[in-house]
């Protein structure tokens, strides 16, 4: 892939992650206003199930796909999904690899768990873990910015 197919890439996929990241912040409000309960009414689990969806969709766009294709167009090695973690943190675009490493483990258990109990604790960890996702996606893509076409 040449530089200028990389870059159209880097732009493609931002425009999805902050596609992405309207529909997480949409099922985050709602579920914010639920707040972290011991159990929720069908309405509200369906609730959850949505932020859990979104949660792992926008991840995985931002950890699988822009993490890496920033590395391309910086002509960085590829490395593992941990060596892309560590460089976003040391590059200033993400504040901390280990809230991304985090993020990474809750979309790891979204749709393992099947206890009522975990489903509820996987919830609270959304409610926590969401923010940091949020602005996660918002410095990544200020960072990126540099790399629009003007």
């Amino acid at each position: 892939m040449n530089q200028t197919d990389a870059l159209d890439l880097l732009i493609l996929t931002d425009s999805n992650l902050q596609e992405s990241k309207e529909w997480l912040l949409h099922s985050y409000q709602i579920c914010s206003d639920i707040g972290k309960k011991p159990a929720y009414s069908i309405e509200e689990m369906d609730a959850f199930e949505a932020l859990s969806s979104r949660f792992a969709h926008s991840s995985n766009i931002l950890i699988q796909q822009m993490f890496r294709t920033i590395g391309m167009v910086e002509l960085e090695p590829g490395g593992s999904v941990l060596d892309r973690i560590n460089r976003a943190e040391k590059m200033g675009y993400i504040e901390s690899a280990r809230d991304v490493r985090t993020i990474r483990e809750i979309r790891n258990t979204i749709g393992y768990e099947f206890q009522h109990s975990e489903i509820i604790q996987l919830f609270h960890d959304l409610l926590d873990t969401t923010p940091i996702l949020l602005e996660s996606i918002e410095s990544t893509h200020a960072y990126i910015t540099r790399y629009q076409k003007k």
